[in-house]
């Protein structure tokens, strides 16, 4: 598969996976100032395969100058515009969004359907531009384009999760299941905040090596990469060298097995870190930015389900205390009626 081709079919997924009418991939030339249309898919015939963009001009030109994503859910072509329609084919565009390629460009898709993308759906077209990045370095084309396509299947499959297990406990369990699967690595267990500042507890583990008899493990805040990342708040991603010293997710524990590449990621409730996903391999892995990227989807993902999870125990423990007040007229009821004044008019 050619470099040109593999990008033609990259975007055809792009158009697949967010529905819609057009997506389009914009490089730089050599000189880096003016940017050409590299790649394009679209459902009609009026993509301009010469078209050019500047830095600075139109939404494509925004992106690439600025370096930053946009999303326009209404689009009003009399205030801004795209660059690679042809004539009176962009009055039909109504949404459309766009992200730099970290490597130079653009990758941007829009929909004839008002308000057809999301803020989240931003991060997912991060995943795409990374992958185009990669691609442009020559490094893995015909892997990583296997790859994305699977990856965003376990996406749609953690998703689904959230929506068939409302228990946290059978959602867990799944979710570690397909993490495993989806990555490939050895073992995936989860750890939660147990005493803020003090200790942390391993609450679920996808192979059972520390909690046989299915109880948490409460543990330091200092131990293993688990602890790091709840004090640091940040990732760490060690892909192992042979030979090298294991990686200890939790600390030096007995029966756990000499781990080599390791993913430890914050999961965070609330703008503070109250969990840790944790992947572990036996043996060194390559973790490759779009790798990263599905962990770091997947994680949102979990976030998202104890966010919902902490404001449902919120609301129970709110809702006995809660004092209803009501506005406007009531219908009449004569039960529950104010008793009249004694006094006549």
């Amino acid at each position: 598969m050619t470099a040109n081709t593999l990008e033609k079919h990259i975007l055809s997924i792009v158009c697949s996976v967010f529905d819609a009418y057009s997506s389009v991939l914009f490089l730089p030339d050599e000189e880096g100032e003016t940017h050409h249309l590299a790649a394009f898919f679209s459902l009609g015939d009026k993509i301009s395969s010469t078209a050019v963009v500047l830095p600075g001009k139109g939404l494509v030109g925004w992106i690439i100058r600025n370096r930053q994503p946009l999303l326009v859910p209404n689009f009003d072509q009399c205030q801004s515009n795209l660059g690679y329609y042809t004539v009176n084919e962009e009055a039909s565009i109504k949404a459309f969004m766009g992200c730099p390629v970290p490597t130079g460009g653009a990758l941007c898709v829009d929909s004839k359907r008002q308000y057809s993308f999301s803020d989240k759906d931003h991060k997912i077209l991060q995943l795409f531009a990374e992958l185009v990045s990669r691609q442009q370095s020559n490094r893995g084309r015909q892997e990583l384009a296997g790859d994305i396509p699977r990856y965003f299947a376990e996406l749609g499959v953690i998703q689904d999760l959230r929506f068939r297990y409302k228990r946290w406990p059978q959602f867990l369990q799944n979710y570690l299941r397909t993490m495993t699967e989806a990555t490939g690595f050895d073992y995936c267990a989860f750890a939660s905040v147990d005493t803020p500042g003090e200790t942390y507890c391993v609450e679920c583990e996808s192979t059972r090596l520390l909690l046989a008899e299915g109880e948490p493990l409460v543990l330091p805040m200092g131990s293993g990469i688990a602890g790091w990342v709840f004090r640091n708040d940040q990732p760490v991603v060690a892909e192992g060298v042979e030979g090298a010293p294991a990686s200890v997710l939790f600390g030096k524990l007995p029966d756990m097995p000499d781990f080599q590449a390791a993913v430890c990621m914050p999961v965070m409730v609330n703008k503070s870190t109250r969990g840790v996903l944790c992947l572990a391999h036996t043996s060194p892995r390559q973790i490759d930015e779009t790798m990263r990227s599905f962990v770091r989807q997947a994680v949102d993902h979990l976030a998202l389900f104890l966010e919902n999870l902490y404001l449902k125990t919120r609301l129970r423990s709110l809702l006995p205390k809660a004092r209803v007040h009501s506005h406007g007229p009531q219908p009449y009821d004569p039960d529950s009626a104010p008793v009249p004044s004694g006094k006549e008019f």
